[in-house]
């Protein structure tokens, strides 16, 4: 079981702190740091404000050399997919090819707002979301030296160079999540290395799983090709008092991240960990909400990890 730490820098953090939950996500073992893709805080004002999640993963590209790079997820309403290409395969070379690219059709519409960004209906943004994979895929699929063209309903290419490649060939792992029964799926499987169920109970997790394989075998794939994953919120403690303390800390109930999370002693948390195991799903991502609390992640590795393994 691979474990991931994932953050939501939109909450309120600047890009010191990120560094520092990076830096000890590899030194500490853990397979990824993974940040969300948000420009508004959700319940909380969010100082010192957003941080544009791909310029902050450009800096931790250069400033950590073994973990794996990501979004869970980016939004296909921030960016165009053209430039977004450029964008992504420019920080899987700074990387050294350690970039994941977590793609959703976006879903908050007050960051929207706060920013200027057109918030389409459902529908369109899902469409949006396919003709942006397809852009994308096939901007890092074209053989140097040929040119790329695409005519969609939303985008239109004509004779891009395709450049520049990512170091990952023949692109760097895409990642598609979400709860959707019917469209989800079928974009799963259309593009996707991975699916990640996004704090989902287990029998929620096993239905997905299910829907999604349904989707590969449609679409001609097979399912076994597909990766799983998860992501649930992280809080653990040493004993009762700790893991009360992180969980008062991050503003939740104990009793609700027990029943949600991956929550409670350190055996509570590999109990819970290994339900999702037994599922067929190969990483978890850790949703760790106290960026100052290092030593939390130090508790996960050293007591949590091992009996993973």
């Amino acid at each position: 079981m691979q474990l991931r730490i994932f953050t939501e820098p939109q909450q309120g953090a600047t890009y010191d702190q990120l560094l520092a939950v990076a830096k000890a996500t590899e030194d500490l073992g853990y397979d990824a740091f993974f940040r969300s893709d948000h420009f508004s805080g959700m319940n909380t004002d969010g100082r010192p404000g957003p941080s544009d999640a791909w310029i902050t993963l450009a800096g931790l590209a250069r400033e950590t050399s073994r973990i794996r790079l990501g979004t869970l997820v980016t939004s296909a309403t921030f960016r165009l997919p053209g430039p977004f290409a450029v964008a992504v395969a420019n920080v899987d070379q700074m990387s050294g090819g350690r970039v994941e690219l977590g793609l959703g059709a976006g879903w908050y519409e007050p960051e929207h707002r706060g920013y200027g960004i057109p918030f389409p209906p459902v529908k369109e943004r899902f469409d949006r979301l396919e003709e942006t994979f397809e852009i994308i895929t096939g901007l890092w699929g074209t053989p140097e030296g040929e040119t790329f063209d695409h005519n969609g309903r939303y985008f239109q290419l004509s004779d891009s160079p395709a450049l520049p490649k990512p170091v990952q060939r023949p692109r760097p792992p895409i990642i598609v999540g979400g709860s959707g029964k019917k469209r989800t799926p079928a974009i799963a499987a259309r593009f996707a290395d991975e699916f990640n169920i996004v704090f989902q109970p287990v029998e929620t997790a096993r239905d997905l799983m299910g829907r999604v394989e349904a989707a590969c075998a449609a679409a001609g794939r097979r399912p076994e090709t597909m990766t799983y994953s998860a992501a649930l919120v992280l809080c653990c403690g040493r004993d009762e008092a700790e893991f009360r303390r992180r969980a008062e800390a991050i503003g939740r109930e104990p009793e609700e991240l027990r029943e949600n999370g991956a929550a409670g002693t350190p055996d509570e948390v590999v109990a819970k960990i290994a339900t999702y195991r037994e599922l067929g799903i190969e990483r978890i991502y850790l949703q760790t909400l106290d960026l100052g609390d290092l030593d939390h992640l130090e508790l996960v590795s050293s007591k949590v990890a091992p009996q993973l393994r």
